[in-house]
């Protein structure tokens, strides 16, 4: 139900402009998700070392999040936060939770300046690096993200090495992915 909902608002939005670029044609993967997915483990500082352009992330360099575990919620208080393309410093706060229908690893992102979408964790080490998918399909069409998180500050590395192979292996082209600067001039508040 709420890939329809989703997947609507997005039509709504393609039909008011022209077809937006994170729209095209196809089906989500099918990937493999984390098992026996440690939530608490999963808390902390992760930085975003490479990603899919996503037009609701309005960060560009110095992407980082904290992700605060909220026993009572099952799930997370997620801030992320790095610079825009004119230097302004941005910050977002949400929520990223399990659902029941899904695996512990298979969450939904839930922040009010975006549509609520899944949020999958492929594979982790939980010290290293997270290989993030995030897609919605309906009607032949799919809007297709996915994230390389580093628990250090970094454009490439070990995280990347290691994502670009998990997103391989699951069906997901990593050409789409573009790195992310980390440079001493970032400043990591979220």
């Amino acid at each position: 139900m709420i890939k329809l909902v989703v997947f609507a608002a997005l039509v709504a939005f393609a039909a008011a402009d022209p077809i937006p670029d994170f729209l095209e044609p196809g089906k989500c993967a099918k990937v493999a998700n984390q098992p026996h997915f440690d939530l608490r483990r999963y808390a902390g500082r992760w930085y975003i070392s490479d990603m899919v352009e996503n037009v609701y992330q309005p960060y560009k360099r110095c992407v980082n999040t904290f992700w605060e575990y909220v026993d009572a919620d099952y799930g997370f208080k997620m801030t992320g936060a790095g610079f825009d393309l004119k230097n302004n410093y941005l910050k977002l706060e949400g929520h990223i939770y399990p659902t029941s229908e899904q695996p512990a690893a298979h969450m939904l992102i839930d922040f009010p300046s975006m549509f609520a979408s899944p949020y999958e964790v492929i594979e982790t080490d939980y010290d290293t690096y997270s290989c993030i998918y995030s897609c919605i399909d309906f009607n032949g069409y799919k809007s297709e993200f996915g994230f390389v998180y580093s628990r250090t500050p970094q454009t490439g590395g070990p995280a990347t090495e290691k994502c670009s192979k998990v997103f391989e292996k699951n069906g997901v082209s990593f050409s789409k992915f573009k790195s992310v600067p980390h440079t001493a001039e970032c400043v990591y508040r979220a």
